[in-house]
């Protein structure tokens, strides 16, 4: 029998296809919620804001708002009709305070009315007396009252107080990172839809539409089913619309319920930055052990992260942070302590990298100390202390590295860009310049990629197939630019092999797909990717049975390929053997599910293997410090990253490119500023600094570790790269310290939280120098 001459299908499994909604993007004519058309008789509502970080509420008064023109309806706590309760991971977070206020920003009272333009003057008319009541506005007073938004956790190993006391060497201290703004392009969103009886539609910009059902449910008294949540697309997520978006949701459904018609609420700039979380704050002490050579004998290490005022997502980031703090080193004693603190600022939340970042930040931040301590290469410490293979492999939480590809990954990077020579570059300009002053750093990374609640390991899809051969694929992921969208069709059409214009994904609801997880922790492709393919795999099953009895052959020798159905030479095509699966009666739709395997947690010890697989990446970064001003600019980014076999190589440099350029802005320009009063001043692109254009590196090169699929049974053996990447930019803030400790001719570690402001920059460099004259 001859074999057919087979082509490639257009847009399949690792092909470099362009974003789906790119043109759309472009052009504007991509739809976002506020783009939606409304029905007649839409409302728009305002929120007023407490302008106190803790206070009691002793009188609200309506009044002169409800009486504004055009206002149709107002809400204050007790006009919830269920029970006042958003919190994502822990009860008791409400989602209007019915007596107290506890962060500068709380939404209190929200006002609907028939244009925005009167719902934002009338919420200025609503009267409210407040109570002021103490507040704690900064980190270190909360660890110092051990105030805390959910209990201490702790990650142990050997007796490291033991250890420290026999070590050689021994250095303490502190140090700390700020937060950080999601500054989504699209601001918080949600138009909610009142429906036969108690129906609620509500169409919401957010990264965890099952969340979103629940808390407007929960809120308005109803079982899941009467609430369906629709998102097609977010303009930027970043972990600030996976609970956040429920805030939003929920005020905008309350409202709908009382005044019986849709309601539309979306924050301007400022009220979603005063209203909204961020990315914990983090600040650390360490008393670390270790001997001539360099290697880590002791750890113990403090990581308090600001939560603010309710748990949100605090607990879980303290999780991964603790589960991060290791990064690429075995560390064979140790005592992590995360503390979960509590203050009177906005609840912190998820962020992309979700704690993992501030874990590297700080064990990266120590070792630095270390080889500076010992005038070691920083490189050379690392790898004296990097996880073995078959040996000293086992993580602070019992997990074994089993992939690991540490040494061959940095030594890729080193050896591509000649570190030895790049160094000897910068040394030698350092010698013959007296204001300007360059470092360069190197990064490597190891990040763990699923959930760290097992439970959430799940995913769900829905395939069907039509008699002309299109598909239409629905999943409970969401698509926020990253490029989830596309890459999980891509799927689809290798899995049938037909080309990517065939499939069209529709927008992620709660009526398609029940139960979904939230689009984060890096997890998208891998989980709705493997459900897609599974639904579609369940379909060609039943296409192959009836292709098999069509040409009277046994299934074995039926081959989907080329947008066509192949028994040998004879062959149909895939919109004629769909129709004739119709014909035979045979369903063409079909649901998928996957569950990540191998996964456990104990959240009583913090043991187990919360991680499917590790991402690993490097980096080396140059930047420049003008030391009479404290100015800084990165020069050059040199990045190497793991993404096992990309499903779409062209949307996985994308995301490196931004997530590094996300997390610079982190460490060296994203400074949240609250005053004495508990305010927040850095609400707004002209006070709040995130990276421009010309802040991006001159010579940005990007590459994808070549060879190097999934060990793990991953969707085509691909790699999740949504996060990993942010983590590369501490390389900047290494580097930033490098240039500080060329003063002192590299043998003093300079004294610098990040991010790494010009004044803080100039306040290291005084300090420097004066331990140097010294």
């Amino acid at each position: 029998m001859n074999e057919p001459i087979l082509r490639s299908i257009r847009g399949g499994a690792h092909a470099p296809v362009r974003h789906d909604s790119a043109v759309g993007h472009l052009t504007g004519r991509a739809l976002y919620i506020d783009d939606l058309p409304v029905v007649p008789g839409t409302l728009h509502a305002a929120l007023v804001l407490s302008p106190h970080p803790h206070a009691r509420i002793s009188r609200i008064d309506l009044a002169r708002a409800l009486a504004s023109p055009g206002v149709v309806a107002a809400i204050v706590a007790n006009d919830i009709p269920g029970k006042n309760d958003i919190g994502p991971i822990r009860p008791d977070e409400p989602l209007l305070p019915r007596e107290v206020v506890e962060y500068e920003g709380q939404p209190v009272v929200a006002v609907a009315a028939d244009t925005l333009d009167n719902a934002r003057e009338a919420a200025k008319l609503v009267a409210i007396d407040y109570e002021i009541l103490p507040a704690v506005l900064s980190l270190s007073e909360a660890v110092a009252r051990e105030l805390y938004v959910s209990p201490v956790q702790t990650m142990k190993r050997g007796d490291v107080d033991a250890e420290l006391a026999r070590a050689p060497h021994r250095l303490s201290g502190e140090f700390a990172c700020g937060g950080q703004d999601h500054f989504y392009l699209e601001g918080q969103v949600a138009l909610a839809v009142p429906g036969e009886g108690t129906d609620m539609a509500v169409y919401s910009s957010t990264q965890h539409p099952t969340e979103v059902q629940h808390g407007v449910a929960h809120l308005l008294g109803l079982p899941f089913n009467m609430v369906t949540v629709e998102v097609r697309r977010m303009g930027g997520g970043f972990g600030g619309k996976e609970s956040q978006a429920t805030l939003i949701a929920g005020i905008a459904a309350v409202l709908a319920r009382k005044a019986g018609r849709p309601v539309k609420l979306r924050l301007p700039r400022d009220d979603d930055m005063r209203a909204t979380g961020k990315r914990h704050p983090f600040l650390f002490r360490y008393d670390i052990g270790f001997d001539g050579d360099g290697r880590i004998l002791g750890l113990d290490l403090m990581l308090a992260a600001n939560g603010g005022n309710v748990a949100d997502h605090t607990p879980a980031v303290v999780t991964r942070a603790l589960c991060h703090a290791d990064n690429c080193y075995w560390l064979p004693s140790l005592r992590f302590t995360g503390l979960p603190c509590k203050t009177n600022t906005v609840s912190n939340t998820a962020f992309r990298g979700y704690g993992g970042p501030q874990g590297m930040f700080a064990i990266e931040t120590i070792l630095d100390i270390v080889a500076r301590h010992l005038g070691l290469p920083l490189e050379e410490l690392r790898r004296r202390n990097f996880y073995g293979i078959g040996r000293n492999d086992v993580t602070p939480y019992s997990m074994k590295v089993e992939d690991n590809i540490l040494t061959h990954v940095t030594d890729e990077l080193e050896q591509s860009v000649d570190l030895a020579g790049w160094r000897e570059e910068i040394s030698a300009f350092n010698r013959t310049s007296p204001v300007i002053k360059k470092g360069l750093a190197t990064l490597p990374i190891k990040f763990g990629i699923s959930f760290n609640r097992p439970a959430l390991n799940q995913a769900g899809a829905l395939v069907s197939v039509y008699t002309d051969g299109s598909v239409t694929l629905n999943h409970g992921g969401t698509e926020m630019g990253q490029g989830l969208f596309i890459k999980v069709a891509q799927v689809v059409a290798e899995a049938f092999q037909v080309d990517l214009e065939n499939i069209r994904v529709s927008a992620t609801t709660t009526g398609k797909v029940p139960n979904t997880s939230p689009t984060a922790a890096s997890c998208g492709s891998d989980l709705n990717g493997m459900a897609a393919l599974n639904a579609a795999q369940e379909i060609k099953g039943r296409m192959t049975d009836i292709a098999a009895k069509h040409f009277d052959v046994p299934p074995n020798d039926i081959l989907f390929a080329a947008n066509r159905i192949y028994a040998g030479n004879r062959s149909v095509s895939f919109s004629e053997l769909a129709l004739l699966c119709w014909d035979q009666r045979v369903s063409l739709s079909a649901t998928g599910y996957y569950r990540t395997p191998k996964i456990n947690w104990d959240p009583k010890t913090n043991t187990g293997r919360p991680f499917y697989y590790f991402v690993y990446g490097a980096a080396a970064s140059e930047v420049a410090i003008d030391t009479l001003t404290g100015e800084m600019r990165v020069l050059r980014a040199e990045l190497l990253q793991d993404c096992g076999k990309s499903l779409n190589p062209a949307l996985d440099l994308g995301q490196i490119e931004g997530a590094f350029v996300q997390g610079m802005g982190w460490l060296t320009t994203e400074e949240l500023w609250w005053d004495e009063s508990g305010r927040l001043k850095t609400h707004g692109p002209s006070t709040y600094k995130i990276p421009g254009s010309r802040d991006v590196p001159p010579r940005f090169n990007v590459r994808l570790l070549s060879d190097a699929p999934n060990k793990e049974a991953t969707v085509f053996r691909s790699k999740a790269v949504g996060e990993p990447p942010l983590m590369l930019a501490i390389s900047v803030w290494l580097a930033v310290r490098d240039a500080i400790a060329s003063l002192a001719d590299y043998k003093l570690s300079p004294v610098l939280d990040a991010p790494t402001t010009p004044e803080r920059i100039l306040s290291a460099i005084d300090d420097i120098l004066s331990r140097a004259a010294h």
